[in-house]
């Protein structure tokens, strides 16, 4: 419980340094990698591609969901996006909405809007949402180490 404590105290501390310090610019190495990677996990959650997705998120990944609560089980996640999400829902990134810090040491974090699009209800309206990503890098892999999803 304490790790979880200090990782949502870590958290507010980033997101309020966030107002405070320069994100990285758009046309640098980190960001454009980020971006990559969000784009890589979710053109792989929209598709299904559940090998993908697996590369992607770390073995020991936290999962904050403001309805749904905290997920730590890589493996409950995988198999709850097969059962619930392939091939009934979409996501979009908002165009322009993602910030990308550096984090000396660790990786980067994320932070930006996307939309959700059920299939099932295709006239309905998706509202924008915020979600955090907290992104590890370990020699040449990145991995989803955290992720807030906030609605």
């Amino acid at each position: 419980m304490r790790n979880r404590f200090d990782f949502l105290w870590s958290l507010t501390l980033v997101l309020g340094m966030a107002g405070m310090t320069a994100q990285v610019p758009g046309d640098s190495d980190l960001y454009r990698t980020v971006l990559a990677l969000d784009v890589s996990y979710f053109t792989a959650y929209n598709t299904c591609d559940m090998e993908t997705q697996a590369k992607l998120l770390s073995d020991n990944l936290e999962f904050y969901h403001d309805l749904g609560g905290l997920s730590t089980s890589k493996d409950e996640i995988l198999e709850s996006i097969e059962a619930n999400i392939c091939g009934k829902v979409r996501r979009e990134l908002v165009e322009g909405s993602v910030e990308v810090h550096e984090i000396k040491g660790f990786g980067a974090v994320e932070i930006g809007l996307h939309k959700f699009y059920n299939s099932q209800e295709p006239d309905s309206e998706s509202k924008p949402s915020r979600f955090i990503t907290l992104w590890k890098q370990e020699n040449d892999s990145w991995k989803m180490h955290r992720i807030v999803s906030l609605h």
